[in-house]
């Protein structure tokens, strides 16, 4: 069988971060591509491709494999027109066509090539949608870093399909096939809803949401502070909001407030409407990178709960990101409220980017900070950065 060459060294991750450390390409992605060769020369036509970053599955599969309307489903923004971006450069634009995780995406599939997510439950929703969706004889080539994979990964794919098989490691990368539909497969239904007690309020989450339905540590050390966060505010934004606890207690608790939520995870946005829905709150929910698609000086409040992961690298550059976006359409005076991990140590780059930050708490392990954009702007005294402060719980019947 031949295999046309594909220079993957062309792919970039525009517009997601690029470092001397982070890669569009992979030892996984041409794994998987090898793995899937027999089957993507049987049926090119008849394949899918789920969680692919920037490309080099769906344009690997198009250029090595001749395969062509390739479905391709990426939870992020980002990845998506990362796609987009390196399809147009090679010349292979009219080979794919994107998808929302939906039964459409895998409809009469043979071949599903996919990066495995670090969440167990995205693994699950995405598994549970190929095995009731897809032909019955589809085979999954789920590939990752080693270091990245863990044996509950099997569990997971086990629950819908007779077979999981891993392939041998290559260069510290692993392939998970499953095939076999099984005839009884376990489901759970997404998005998955749980009441939290202590907000008053409905939590809704896909699989591919952090902390899935429940609260978070880090968002709740946030919310203690609620009723600080600038009272005079009529406009806010939920930078990065998950599922849209951040977004859904500032409606909840102040009614005249216009709230936004947006992420630019596909799963995040369809929680976090799914959020709102439950709670009967009006909330804007928009993918988008950062807040791209939003005016300069547009809010009065922005609230963060920054991830410090790029796909599976820790990198601060997500971040620093999202702080250059919130100094953006923040209003003179407007505030960034932020919670982190205190080993980060965001306030300087804070204080550079948005304006002046001060320490409103601290923990054991998280910090809260309030930054005010724009010179001048009333606060309160600033805390030393070793105080820690205790939030009372915001509780909401």
């Amino acid at each position: 069988m031949i295999v046309a060459e594909f220079d993957f060294s062309r792919l970039r991750r525009f517009p997601d971060l690029e470092a001397d450390n982070l890669f569009a390409v992979d030892a996984s992605d041409r794994l998987i591509l090898d793995e899937a060769r027999a089957a993507l020369a049987e049926a090119p036509n008849r394949v899918v491709v789920i969680g692919d970053r920037y490309g080099a599955l769906t344009l690997g599969a198009a250029a090595q494999h001749d395969a062509w309307g390739i479905r391709v489903h990426q939870d992020v923004l980002s990845g998506q027109q990362a796609l987009a971006h390196n399809a147009a450069s090679c010349g292979l634009g009219d080979r794919y066509e994107s998808f929302g995780l939906e039964p459409a995406l895998v409809e009469g599939a043979t071949t599903v090539l996919m990066q495995l997510p670090r969440s167990l439950s995205q693994l699950d929703e995405t598994a549970a949608l190929i095995a009731r969706y897809a032909d019955p004889s589809v085979v999954i080539y789920a590939g990752g870093r080693i270091k990245h994979l863990a044996p509950a990964m099997n569990d997971v794919l086990a629950r819908h399909f007779d077979t999981v098989t891993p392939s041998l490691a290559r260069q510290k990368s692993r392939v998970l096939v499953a095939k076999g539909v099984r005839a009884n497969p376990q489901i759970t239904h997404y998005p998955q809803r749980e009441y939290i007690d202590e907000l008053g309020m409905w939590v809704c989450a896909h699989g591919g949401v952090f902390s899935g339905s429940k609260l978070d540590i880090g968002t709740r050390y946030l919310l203690g502070f609620l009723r600080q966060m600038k009272p005079d505010a009529r406009t806010a934004i939920d930078l990065g909001c998950g599922s849209g606890i951040l977004a859904a207690a500032l409606a909840k608790s102040r009614p005249g407030l216009a709230v936004l939520a947006t992420d630019q995870s596909a799963a995040a946005v369809a929680s976090a409407r799914a959020t709102a829905e439950a709670n009967d709150l009006p909330i804007t929910v928009v993918q988008d990178v950062g807040l791209s698609n939003q005016p300069d000086n547009c809010a009065d409040l922005v609230v963060l709960n920054p991830p410090f992961h790029v796909g599976s690298a820790v990198h601060a550059g997500i971040a620093l990101s999202l702080f250059e976006d919130a100094a953006r359409v923040l209003k003179p005076g407007g505030e960034l409220w932020t919670v982190y991990n205190s080993h980060l140590a965001y306030r300087s780059a804070l204080t550079r980017t948005v304006g002046p930050t001060r320490l409103v708490g601290q923990n054991p392990k998280f910090t809260v900070t309030v930054s005010t954009y724009g010179a001048g702007a009333p606060g309160r005294p600033e805390l030393d950065d070793k105080t820690k402060t205790t939030a009372t719980p915001v509780r909401q019947k």
